[in-house]
């Protein structure tokens, strides 16, 4: 291992949700756990970053946990050594001191700027474009997350699909669907109720804190668990990142938003629905037809229409969410085959640590 690849320092700055932070995280820690890199997560929210490492103190400027030393990110930045990578996540924008730190280091940093994940195709051909800083001797670089060897891939640990498996066999069996609840505020999420509860067969819904049950607490009213005709739905805690891939994979289908749980939902290889986080001009909506374009391509086209249908009522596009999820539910052993198979094409290419530290060696 050369030395000068040894250490990263990723700064985030905690927008809204928890969707930064948990990718940050988990960057951080695989490329500390499978790479032996030594890193730094600068976070302006350390709060935020509790919930999904519980072993991590919000009141504390600097500690470690599971291999990455953890720094509060404040207003008052005192200069530091940069190190050798240097990941600014999502433009969160480098503090002005660390950068005059960068441009008077003999050896300049690889210096990425870590994009948001798209489908579209503009993103592949952006992916790896160097873009030279305007007054600072100092050269940035835009690694896109994707779909295809042409982009960064995505976040995947060594062994999760195994765990996952490992995971599934483990689980008894049960007569009755098992559905995540993560979503936005503006979701459909009492028409979804509504449409559970007039299924013929019964279904178990699983609800973390915050919008989700806020949602669902605004359409059933009192306090959890519900019987909502033939659903039940319960609150969950707070899960932590390890927990909360476990529960997509127990779960027949599930429905996720953002960026993280979007990803990890695909993982699971179980039957998803996405609902993407809304943009002025609606420009999510391309983002979303760029995605359904790659994820429908492999199916059927019966089983992509009533995923497209689903997918689109879910983000606002159609009014007719129980007629979608019903022809959704219907085609779900069909839709289980296809989401497995998704998850391993998506496993056959590298992974985002992987290639990320690839394309940091050939440039420091």
């Amino acid at each position: 291992m050369a030395p000068m690849q040894l250490h990263w320092d990723i700064f985030c700055r905690v927008i809204d949700n928890y969707g930064d932070i948990g990718i940050c995280w988990r960057l951080a820690r695989q490329l500390a756990a499978e790479h032996g890199r030594q890193v730094r997560l600068w976070v302006d929210d350390l709060g935020s970053l509790q919930p999904l490492c519980p072993i991590v103190d919000p009141a504390r400027e600097r500690q470690s946990a599971q291999g990455v030393e953890i720094r509060h990110w404040g207003n008052q930045f005192a200069a530091e050594p940069c190190a050798e990578v240097v990941i600014e996540a999502f433009a969160c924008e480098l503090p002005e001191a660390y950068l005059q730190v960068m441009a008077r280091t003999e050896r300049k940093p690889c210096w990425v700027n870590l994009e948001y994940l798209t489908a579209e195709p503009w993103a592949e051909e952006w992916h790896g474009m160097a873009s030279p800083h305007p007054t600072l001797p100092l050269t940035k670089y835009f690694f896109f997350p994707g779909f295809s060897g042409r982009s960064g891939g995505l976040l995947r640990e060594a062994g999760l699909l195994a765990e996952r498996d490992a995971f599934l066999r483990r689980l008894p069996p049960r007569d009755h669907l098992e559905i995540s609840l993560f979503c936005y505020d503006t979701a459909p999420v009492g028409a979804l109720l509504d449409a559970l509860a007039a299924l013929p067969g019964t279904s178990m819904v699983h609800v973390p804190p915050g919008k989700p049950l806020q949602a669902v607490t605004r359409h059933l009213g009192g306090m959890p668990p519900w019987l909502h005709g033939q659903a039940r739905i319960e609150a969950l805690p707070f899960l932590p990142l390890d927990e909360y891939d476990r529960l997509l994979w127990q779960c027949d289908i599930n429905f996720v938003r953002g960026e993280d749980s979007f990803v990890r939902a695909q993982w699971a290889g179980k039957p998803f629905v996405w609902q993407i986080y809304e943009q002025d001009e609606e420009a999510h909506l391309a983002k979303l037809a760029a995605f359904l374009d790659r994820y429908c391509v492999r199916m059927d086209a019966d089983l992509a229409k009533v995923t497209r249908n689903l997918f689109t009522a879910w983000n606002g596009e159609t009014t007719d969410l129980a007629s979608a999820l019903h022809g959704f539910i219907d085609k779900r052993d069909a839709l289980a085959k296809t989401s497995l198979a998704w998850s391993q094409h998506l496993a056959a290419q590298a992974d985002l640590a992987s290639t990320l530290v690839k394309f940091c060696a050939a440039r420091v």
